[in-house]
């Protein structure tokens, strides 16, 4: 194999340009572990990278469109495309930034003028933009090939910049590189590469087609992918001589790193046979539910978007799993990304689909990647990974104006290392989870991928070339929903197979849904899609797709495995005022549990909570009261979710028996993937979607004989109260949480309810549709107190979807743009921490983590009661201890956090906590004061709220 000298004296590169090509710098020597890496090097490391990545990652759809693009020559023009990025090196701009690379360049006869300085704004990512646009130009291209390939270029740092960015004073100016020894040596540089890729020329590297824009930012973030691997200085040290840089050479240092890094792609091609593949799989019969929807992901024509709605517990989960390995085996996906809506939901469903993927393609079940904040504290997680020896990570990067660092760019591992199994060290990285071959996480992750964030191509490259899972998207609301809905246009454009869950979606989130995919599908036009949006029975299967240039949505009515059941509404009034004394629940609730039974109590906020809890274990008793809220510390809240998932889950000879007697007191957790069963529900008034779900978990699974009293599902709603036929009075919290309007519709269909109760799920989509369809039909006995909730509501909504766009990926009006200049045409800034990026997706009032200290005359100690040092100094083993004590403030705190809580001044140094607040609390137990509230920790209610009111507590 000849090497980048050889190449460049081969092509009749004078021997002047020649010896600048030998000293033009990419890495300096504080980058390349000791010895300068020249430019070339670094482009041939690259496509060796890229290489492996073509090899061993991508997944075979992928594969197959570049290849087509590419006419026929995929492999080699995916390298060429990842190694040519760093040609923007080859400028003033960024060789003045090393004093070393500047002096040898000096010397070498190329020179600029005292103007061009470090950091002068002119970046490496822009010039190289520039560079390839005049080469390509020079070189022949056509136009259209030009405009897609230079965004990928230009925004390789995270950022894609307009035309206008690159076509500026600038890109003509002293930092781009004047006269024509620049121009020679910055031809030089795209010529030695493609001509050591095996490219006869510029011209020849040329592609045959394009790409839809979608499909260029997955391209970008693998590009991104191949530039991070390569500047690993571990395995890629510097080499200064021009003829000592080979493909060859350049290959094995890449082999090497891929091996240690243990980056690998999914299960690779899928043989999906005609048999039972939920027997299979999950060792049951499939329901003829299960059976439909199958037969649906075989029937679409081209990648889509599938929309299961059926009843909690009818096995959306595993129909959807075993779905999508159709639909990977149909379409060359690799991989799969779960979503699900919240950090709680995300572990039971990491367990499930690990066994899953164990079964579907052994081995790969130990790459399967947990993907949220709080994961450290899942057992099966932490039985994967072991803590790093090197906390700090080591973090690859460029130099001077490369400012991305540790802050920015999170270009090093993440503090965790793998003990031989478990995924990738590399891929456990900021902004990389998504790249591992099977990902469970927060449906935020996939959210992201919608906003105009930095580094947004790593997110899509995690998604493309994979199914995409998202479970329960009934709870998204109309912020997140702008978000899922620009998601779904990208991932349709992409052509990446979409599956959706609910217990039940109102029409019109139904029709958004399927258009906002066929939307992307369809190359960006708003279409009007094929067939009708509505759903003709329950549990219903939707399919959208585009095929041979036409949108088609059909719906299939299928069958539940169990009939619909009636479940008994009752209404039990609470005022507001009597808040903190439940005589009536009490009564209700000692009545019904006199022959025993499990209760599931559902509070719509943390507080009313707390109260009911105290209360009932006040004044019931012989019986078992647990709390479970989203103020209590991780480690309690982990533990306390798993006790209960495991004495009111489904029956199971692993299980403890269930309780004789048993009251759960919960919020809003309870709604969603919480598998409990419960013989008796109360619940706070709630939207009629979410009220169903928490419906959904009473009389959940088949068990034996259940008391006598509670052999009818029966519902018990509370939190309104209604007198003289006035319009219902709720709850300050409830109506804050979910506005009047849907409250009042709802509470009029409940309260109708007491006569003849539901069925369930039978009755569940003409509930549903009644609340949100609006019509005449379905007006409440109060016209005027709805007319004027509605108004409010309205126009909250529209205030939040305006807000919400003012984030996503595409401008306004610019979806049907062709190419990814200017994306990033005002980009979203300071979100680059994850309590961040989850803000931006989720609206409301910011909230906060803190960690729980105590303190006393012995010094600090952990939430667990850990002694830490006399100043808070800790070692790693108690790293764990400090974090179980994190939990998160109300959003009313979060100015009084930021404004009153620091990290301790010794932990100014440490990785994980020099940026963790800490709130501080007395050993014995007392509140202190934040901001106007007071507030405490109680082993057994978890963080305590309470508004201070002359020095004292005042609920």
């Amino acid at each position: 194999m000849r090497s980048a000298g050889e190449i460049a004296r081969g092509l009749g590169i004078d021997s002047a340009t020649c010896a600048r090509l030998g000293v033009l710098w990419g890495k300096s020597r504080k980058n390349a572990g000791g010895t300068m890496n020249l430019v070339v090097s670094h482009l041939f490391d690259t496509a060796a990278v890229a290489e492996l990545i073509w090899d061993h990652f991508l997944a075979s759809s992928t594969k197959s469109l570049v290849d087509q693009v590419a006419g026929g020559r995929g492999r080699v023009f995916f390298a060429w495309l990842c190694g040519i990025h760093d040609c923007g090196k080859a400028t003033p701009a960024f060789q003045v930034l090393d004093p070393e690379g500047a002096l040898r360049m000096r010397a070498s006869g190329l020179s600029w003028s005292a103007a061009v300085k470090p950091r002068m704004g002119w970046r490496h990512d822009k010039a190289g933009a520039r560079l390839l646009i005049d080469r390509l130009t020079e070189a022949g291209w056509s136009q259209g090939s030009i405009d897609w390939i230079w965004p990928l270029v230009g925004g390789h740092h995270g950022m894609f910049p307009s035309h206008r960015d690159i076509s500026g004073r600038s890109s003509r100016g002293e930092g781009q590189g004047r006269g024509p020894e620049w121009v020679a040596v910055q031809r030089a540089v795209v010529a030695v590469f493609s001509r050591a890729l095996g490219f006869a020329d510029v011209a020849t590297v040329e592609p045959v087609g394009t790409m839809t824009r979608a499909e260029q930012l997955h391209l970008s973030g693998l590009i991104v992918m191949a530039d991070w691997i390569a500047s690993d200085e571990r395995f890629f040290t510097g080499v200064d001589d021009l003829d000592a840089v080979t493909m060859d050479d350049a290959r094995g240092r890449a082999a090497k790193a891929w091996s240690e890094l243990r980056v690998r792609g999914g299960w690779g091609t899928l043989t999906v046979g005609d048999g039972d593949l939920v027997h299979a799989r999950f060792g049951r019969p499939a329901r003829p539910f299960q059976t439909d929807v199958i037969e649906q992901a075989r029937r679409m024509a081209a990648p889509g978007l599938l929309i299961i709605e059926a009843p909690m517990g009818e096995g959306k989960t595993e129909a959807a799993l075993t779905a999508a390995e159709i639909l990977a085996a149909r379409f060359g996906a690799d991989g799969v990304f779960v979503g699900m809506p919240t950090q709680a939901t995300c572990d039971p469903m990491f367990s499930r689909v690990r066994e899953w993927v164990a079964k579907v393609a052994p081995g790969l079940q130990d790459h399967v990647m947990l993907l949220h904040g709080k994961r450290d504290f899942n057992p099966e997680w932490k039985k994967m990974i072991s803590p790093a020896e090197n906390e700090d990570g080591d973090w690859f990067g460029g130099v001077g104006e490369d400012q991305y660092g540790i802050s920015h760019d999170g270009c090093g591992c993440a503090g965790e290392d793998i003990d031989g199994a478990g995924p990738s060290e590399w891929l456990l990285g900021r902004l990389r989870g998504l790249l591992a071959p099977v990902v469970v996480g927060t449906i935020d992750q996939l959210l992201h991928a919608a906003t105009r964030t930095r580094h947004v191509m790593l997110r899509m490259a995690g998604l493309v070339g994979k199914v995409v899972i998202l479970d329960e998207v009934h709870a998204a609301d109309v912020y997140m929903s702008q978000f899922l809905h620009e998601a779904l246009r990208w991932l349709g454009q992409a052509r990446v197979p979409v599956i959706l869950l609910s217990a039940t979606l109102p029409q019109h989130q139904r029709q958004e849904l399927a258009r906002a995919y066929l939307t992307g599908a369809g190359g960006g036009q708003g279409i009007e899609p094929v067939g009708s949006p509505g759903a003709d029975g329950y549990p219903n299967i939707a399919t959208a797709y585009v095929s041979d240039g036409k949108p088609h949505l059909q719906n299939t009515p299928s069958q539940g495995w169990r009939a619909s059941r009636p479940v008994h509404i009752e209404t039990l009034g609470e005022p507001e005022a009597d808040n903190g004394h439940f005589d009536e629940l009490t009564a209700l609730l000692r009545q019904r549990l006199s022959d025993g039974g499990c209760a599931l109590v559902i509070r719509n906020d943390v507080q009313r909570a707390q109260d009911t809890y105290q209360w009932l274990t006040e004044h019931i008793a012989n019986v078992d009261v647990r709390l479970l809220h989203g103020r209590l510390a991780v480690e309690p809240r982990a533990t306390r979710t798993q006790q209960c998932l495991q004495l009111l889950g489904a029956p199971h000879r692993d299980r403890p028996p269930r309780p004789h007697r048993m009251i759960l007191v919960a919020t809003q957790l309870a709604e969603q993937s919480f598998d409990v069963d419960a013989d008796l529900l109360v619940s706070d008034l709630a939207p009629i979607d979410l009220l169903l779900q928490r419906i959904g978990r009473l009389h959940r699974h088949d068990r034996g004989r259940r008391p006598l009293s509670l052999r009818t599902p029966t519902a018990v709603i509370t939190g309104f109260t209604v007198a003289d036929g006035a319009a219902p009075e709720f709850l300050g919290s409830s109506e804050f949480i979910y506005g009047r309007h849907l409250l009042l519709r709802t509470a009029d269909l409940v309260l109708r309810a007491e006569v003849d109760g539901w069925s369930v799920p039978a009755d569940v989509p003409t509930l549903v549709d009644k609340v949100y369809s609006g019509t005449d039909e379905t007006r409440t006995p109060w016209p005027k107190d709805e007319l004027a909730a509605k108004t409010i509501w309205e126009d909250r909504e529209t205030t939040r979807a305006e807000t919400a766009a003012n984030y996503l990926l595409s401008a306004p009006g610019q979806w049907s743009v062709p190419t990814l200049a200017g994306l990033h045409y005002a980009p979203v800034r300071g979100t680059q921490e994850q309590t961040e990026l989850d803000a931006l997706v989720r609206d409301g009032e910011e909230s906060i983590e803190v960690v729980l200290l105590r303190h006393g005359t012995r010094g600090y100690s952990t939430y667990r009661g850990k002694r830490l040092g006399s100043h808070g100094e800790l070692g790693p083993d108690l790293l764990e201890d400090v974090l179980a004590g994190t939990v998160r403030l109300p959003a009313s705190l979060t100015s009084a956090a930021l404004r009153e809580l620091r990290p301790l001044p010794e932990w100014s140094r440490h990785p994980w906590l020099k940026h963790t607040l800490v709130l501080l609390l007395p050993d014995g137990g007392d509140p202190v004061s934040l901001g106007d509230r007071l507030v405490s920790y109680r082993r057994d209610l978890g963080l305590v709220v309470r508004r201070s009111e002359k020095g004292g507590w005042h609920g």
